[in-house]
Parts: C-alpha cells; sequence; structure tokens
C-alpha cells in the first residue's frame, strides 16, 4: 500500500522488509561459514596425516551429465560459481581450451569449479543451453546462467573473465564460498551451533525498531568495525540507511522529476528508494537496471551500487531480486 504521506519512518518499511530476514540471512552465512571452516580442519588433517587433501584438482573438476547436473551444477552454484565447458572429442580448439580451463581452476583454488559437459554425450543439456557451436564456456551462479564466450581463449583473456565472473557472484548474487564448503550429495548438513545473542547487533537492531535512525547506523558500523564479515549487521545497516536516505522526501516531486528526466541519475536514485520503501519492490529494481543499461562509468557505477545496497535491504533469497540480478547481469555483460 503506498503510504499517504511523503515522509516515512521505519514503521513504512514493514511492508517491503521483514527484519526476520536479516536473522535468517545471518544463519545461513553462519552455516555455509561453518561447513568451510569443517572441511578446512579436514583437509589439515589430511595433510597432517600424509593423506591427500580434501580439495584436490579432481574436485575442482568434474565431469557433468544429464543426470547429475542438477547436483553438481545447479545445486553447487549456490556455493561458488560453476563453470561449464562445452565439448567434443572431435573438436580441435576444445582440446587446446579444456587444459587450459582446467590448469586456471587449479591456480583459482577453489573460487571456481570447472564442470565439463560432452555435447555429445549429453544432447539435452546442449539443446537447452542453446549451444551452437563449440567450444562454448558458460557460468552457472546461484542457479542463474551467466555467458562467457564461445571459442578458443588465451589463458590471460580467460583470467579477466573469471575475474568479473567472481566479482558478480560475490557482489550480485552473493556467493562468495570455496569449492568443497557445500556438504556432498546425500550429506546431511552440520548443524550450526546456537550462539550467544550479541548485544551491539541487538542494541543496532532495537534503535532500527525504534526508529533512531542515527543510532541504528553507527551502531550496525560499530558492529561491522569488528566483524567485517557479519551479515546481519550488512543487511541491517543497509535498510537503516534506505531509510536515512528517505527522509524529507516529497514522493509526488522525486517521481515527477525522475519521469520527467530518466537521465538523471541522482533522481533516479531516490525514486528507487522510495519504490522499494512503498513496497514496489520490482519497480525499484526495474528503474536501478534501466539506469544501469543506459549509463557509463561513474554514473553506471553509482547506480550499480545502489541496486546492490537495496538487495541487501530485501534479501539475496527473495526471487525478486534473483530476478533482478539476473536482469543486471544481461545490461552487464
Amino acid at each position: 500500500m503506498q503510504p499517504r504521506n511523503s515522509r516515512l519512518n521505519s514503521s513504512a518499511l514493514r511492508g517491503a522488509v521483514d527484519l526476520a530476514a536479516v536473522k535468517a540471512a545471518g544463519e545461513a552465512a553462519q552455516k555455509a561459514e561453518q561447513a568451510r571452516a569443517e572441511r578446512a580442519r579436514q583437509a589439515s588433517a589430511a595433510d597432517a596425516d600424509g593423506a591427500a587433501p580434501a580439495q584436490s584438482a579432481h574436485q575442482l573438476v568434474i565431469d557433468v551429465t544429464e543426470d547429475t547436473f542438477e547436483t553438481e551444477v545447479v545445486q553447487r552454484s549456490t556455493e561458488v560459481p560453476v563453470v561449464i565447458d562445452f565439448w567434443a572429442e572431435w573438436c580441435g580448439p576444445c582440446k587446446q581450451l579444456s587444459p587450459v580451463l582446467e590448469g586456471l581452476a587449479e591456480e583459482y583454488a577453489g573460487r571456481f569449479v570447472l564442470a565439463k559437459i560432452d555435447v555429445d554425450a549429453n544432447p539435452l543439456l546442449s539443446q537447452q543451453f542453446g549451444i551452437q557451436g563449440i567450444p562454448a564456456v558458460m557460468a552457472v551462479v546461484a542457479g542463474q546462467l551467466v555467458p562467457l564466450f564461445q571459442g578458443a581463449e588465451s589463458a590471460a583473456n580467460i583470467r579477466q573473465i573469471l575475474d568479473q565472473l567472481i566479482l558478480v557472484a560475490e557482489q550480485r548474487f552473493g556467493v562468495a564460498g570455496l569449492a568443497g564448503g557445500a556438504a556432498a550429495p546425500g550429506e546431511a548438513p552440520a548443524a550450526a551451533p546456537q550462539r550467544p545473542e550479541d548485544p551491539a547487533l541487538s542494541a543496532a537492531h532495537d534503535a532500527l525498531d525504534a526508529g533512531d535512525l542515527g543510532g541504528a547506523i553507527q551502531a550496525y558500523r560499530n558492529v561491522l568495525a569488528e566483524q567485517p564479515g557479519n551479515t546481519e549487521a550488512k543487511l541491517g545497516l543497509a535498510q537503516a540507511e534506505l531509510l536515512k536516505r528517505i527522509e524529507g522526501l516529497d514522493l509526488q516531486a522525486v517521481r515527477s522529476a525522475a519521469a520527467a528526466d530518466p537521465k538523471d541519475v541522482g533522481i533516479q536514485l531516490k525514486a528507487a528508494d522510495l519504490d522499494l520503501v512503498g513496497g514496489h519492490v520490482e519497480d525499484a529494481f526495474g528503474r536501478l537496471v534501466a539506469t544501469v543499461g543506459r549509463t557509463a562509468g561513474e554514473d553506471r557505477d553509482t547506480a550499480r551500487l545502489r541496486l546492490l545496497e537495496l538487495f541487501e535491504v530485501i534479501g539475496p533469497e527473495d526471487p525478486r531480486v534473483v530476478a533482478a540480478r539476473t536482469a543486471l547481469a544481461r545490461v552487464l555483460f
């Protein structure tokens, strides 16, 4: 429901954001981190015993079939980017490219997993991905397809592409894990231990709930100064800063100005903030994706960063965020 007045406070955000999502996201991140830590512990123990480390090259390069695609690619892509190499035995350029990709998988040490798909043995996957020629290289991040390149490329060019992919995965999709951090297929994930309530984080949440935006912002920043990776604090700070930005804005005036001048990035950012707080989440995301698409340089980066901030407010698992991330990837690549 659209608020009747143009001056909004924290209660106006309730229709768009559930603060419980902040806690849930933090717990999910803690579980993933715990799983990664356990794999690292097992790898260290294996090294001490003289055994092969848990995260070895054969885990970073996997052969995928139509039967294993869901588990090995889609599910795995929620933890780490999965780069797909479409190849065939008869393809000469494939035989040149594949060793380069496999070497880079080892070089990047788990920042991505290389999935190799034989197009002759898996024609359905080839058809579903619309493969017109090979070698073809794509990626899947958080279940979303990201086209990379077709044909042979040098290792130097591929490194640049991979660096950009990893950046996109971290900043736009929230995927920043290492290969081996997820539970193996059929393996139950480790149960996360109950952690004590963080007084500083509780105080920040309370300030946000009470509408003390300045206090909430400072409290969340204090938490992040001590715990830079604290997901709850990051999401809470994004919410508090959003509400602070819209204080004093006139809703109708901002929307009229945004409609009159689509190229004014500053007014588009304000309109997107108001859209989101008013519950028009798709409108907010769509406005900023369009702004990214029509701008360049500093203006484009400003719009992109604001969109990422709004993703933080809603939460990475929300389907509206997932859809907007896909749209953003299209205009960026």
